[in-house]
Order: structure tokens, then sequence, then C-alpha cells
């Protein structure tokens, strides 16, 4: 059986954050911290031992495997800051286009530092990202 390795675990965020290696990233860190936690309206808490989320879904895909999830989440990485928004919504790529500096692969938007993207924008990406995922899968 599958065990995911992402979790929610009781880790200390603040700890974590204060524990990243560069001063800069961890100035980011936390005014990161403040604005998903303001705007998602949900405490962090961290999954695995370097992601910081916020809220939780549960998914079952069509295979039948499922597990627990962050609605958003992010990380302070050694060379850049991961953003993890749902996947699959339209309107993430039309906000994203608007974002400012950043790269994006299938799961995660990265960027150099919180001064590189809008915040307005930012604010806009995780409301959408948690409006797409709890229609998505639904609270039972």
């Amino acid at each position: 059986m599958y065990e995911p390795k992402t979790k929610a675990t009781d880790a200390d965020v603040v700890e974590f954050i204060e524990n990243t290696d560069s001063p800069k990233k961890r100035e980011d860190a936390f005014k990161l911290l403040q604005l998903f936690e303001e705007t998602s309206g949900y405490p962090a808490k961290m999954w695995g031992p370097s992601i910081i989320g916020f809220g939780s879904y549960h998914y079952v895909y069509a295979s039948g495997h499922s597990g627990n999830a962050p609605l958003v989440s992010f990380s302070p990485r050694k060379s850049k800051i991961s953003l993890y928004f749902a996947t699959g919504d339209t309107e993430r790529e039309k906000l994203l286009s608007k974002l400012g500096k950043h790269t994006s692969g299938k799961a995660c938007v990265y960027i150099n530092k919180w001064d590189d993207v809008d915040q307005d924008v930012l604010k806009a990406l995780i409301k959408q990202s948690i409006a797409f995922l709890q229609d998505l899968y639904p609270e039972k």
C-alpha cells in the first residue's frame, strides 16, 4: 500500500523558518507565513520536514489512491522558494501571468524572493487554489 511521505506533523513552523540558512529567505518566509495565514484563514502546519501548509483536503483519484494534502503551502528551499497551489485550474495560469518574476512546474511555482512577486496576485492565487480544491474535493 502506498504511504505518502508528506503528512501533517507537530513540528514547530517558526522553529523551522528560524533554521533556514539564508537570512533573506528567513525574512521572506516570515512574510509568506503571515500572508498565507491571513489570506487562507488557516493556521500554519508543517507537512513533512520542509513544507508549511495551510488547511487540508482529502483527495481520492480514479485509481483509488487517496490521501490528505494542504490546500496551499510553501517551502523556503535552498535555491528558491517553492509555492504550492492546485493544479488543473485554468484560473491558476491567468493569475500566474500577473504574478511577477517566477518559474513554474506542474505543481510548484518557484520564486527567488518576496519582492519579485505582486502580493495581491499571490493572495488571489491562494484564494483561488483553496476555492478550486474545496469545490473539487468537498468535505463529506
